[in-house]
């Protein structure tokens, strides 16, 4: 059995990262669909699956819930019982709800802060909220224990890179002088106070009253929930450093992808989070043994006209044997890069697509297959 079908047989949370556009939504899918067929209860979270895709895993925006394929079309993918696939799209308004509502004990105050305006806006206000949700979402599906695996589809790579070290980045947002420069003013005393009421003149000037008195209200009740939000996301942090979790970089030859890719690994390693492959997807390197346009292709009495049209396609068959020249050439800089216990798997472009659960079934048994696998010497 390959490394990777290991992993989805002994993991409980497998993390992809990849830049946008490498494929990465469609393999995260994929391997949910093999972990499912192997008997596992799965669930995958996506953050922005192609239409067609999002209609084969049956799954919409703003539903609270995951939501599980239908019967009939696990049983048309393979799936049988114990097996189940679920999928869930993360939207981090409504992972953010859920998480006020469950540290919130007051429902009263909950809603004051759901509903107000600022809050409404807060996945715009903090750069990272996008990857911080989606830790937040992560950390409680896996603690409900409904789940053998869980896959998560990161945000782009880089982005990813804030996914891991959110509660910073969050932290340095609701830096303690903004939270003093903001909060409401009891008593006008202490550190800080005429620079609040300062503040607050500005604000209100600029914005308007209404404006600051809904921007007082949403940081006063946010710094009450803020240590909780971060000690969450430090255990998750922890959490993901543990033997049944590891981290899958999906890329594909586009010179960006690959940096994102090759960046994201050191940092990876760098923080002492588990990499357990790499998935190299639309690589040419696997069509070098197809057969090349040649004179056997002209008939018994070709003309110039079938002669100068040969000429046009070996021209163009040249071109494909350098981007597969190019792409093997790839591949050894990326088996030679990774860490001995790291796979490197190639993945061809299939024709179309893949947006159903067919072309996802056809995808896991390419992955899986140790044939489509390297590992360095």
């Amino acid at each position: 059995m390959s490394l990777l079908g290991q992993h989805l047989r002994q993991k409980l949370v497998i993390i992809c990262c990849g830049a946008g556009g490498v494929g990465k939504t469609t393999t995260s899918a994929a391997l949910a669909v093999a972990a499912a067929q192997d008997g596992r209860r799965v669930l995958v979270l996506t953050t922005d699956p192609s239409k067609r895709l999002a209609e084969a895993l049956g799954v919409t925006a703003n539903t609270p819930d995951p939501v599980r394929v239908r019967p009939e079309r696990e049983a048309e993918a393979g799936i049988r019982p114990p097996g189940a696939l679920s999928a869930w799209m993360l939207d981090p308004k409504l992972v953010s709800d859920a998480t006020v509502r469950r540290l919130v004990k007051d429902p009263q105050r909950a809603r004051e802060l759901m509903d107000n305006p600022i809050y409404q806006q807060v996945t715009q206000m903090i750069a990272g909220m996008q990857e911080y949700t989606a830790m937040e979402a992560l950390h409680g599906f896996v603690a409900r224990d409904e789940y053998d695996l869980v896959i998560l589809d990161t945000p782009p790579a880089r982005n990813a890179l804030n996914f891991l070290d959110a509660p910073r980045r969050l932290g340095e947002f609701l830096d303690g002088r903004i939270f003093q420069m903001l909060l409401p003013d009891r008593d006008g005393r202490g550190f800080g106070g005429t620079t609040r009421r300062m503040a607050g003149r500005v604000l209100s000037g600029v914005f308007g009253e209404e404006f600051y008195a809904d921007l007082q209200v949403f940081f006063s009740a946010f710094s009450s929930i803020f240590a909780q939000l971060n000690g969450n996301a430090q255990r998750m942090r922890q959490r993901m450093q543990q033997d049944d979790v590891v981290f899958l970089l999906v890329t594909s030859p586009v010179r960006t992808a690959l940096d994102d890719a090759l960046y994201f690994e050191d940092r990876i390693r760098e923080l002492e989070l588990p990499l357990g492959g790499l998935i190299l997807n639309r690589s040419r390197h696997l069509a070098e043994h197809r057969p090349m346009p040649g004179p056997e292709l002209l008939p018994p009495h070709a003309t110039d006209a079938h002669h100068r049209a040969l000429k046009a396609l070996q021209k163009l068959a040249e071109r494909e044997r350098r981007h597969e020249a190019e792409h093997r050439e790839l591949v050894d800089t990326l088996v030679q890069h990774a860490a001995k216990d790291i796979e490197v798997l190639t993945v061809p472009e299939f024709p179309g697509g893949i947006d159903d659960l067919e072309g996802l079934g056809a995808l896991a048994r390419w992955l899986l297959d140790d044939a489509h696998a390297r590992v360095r010497d």
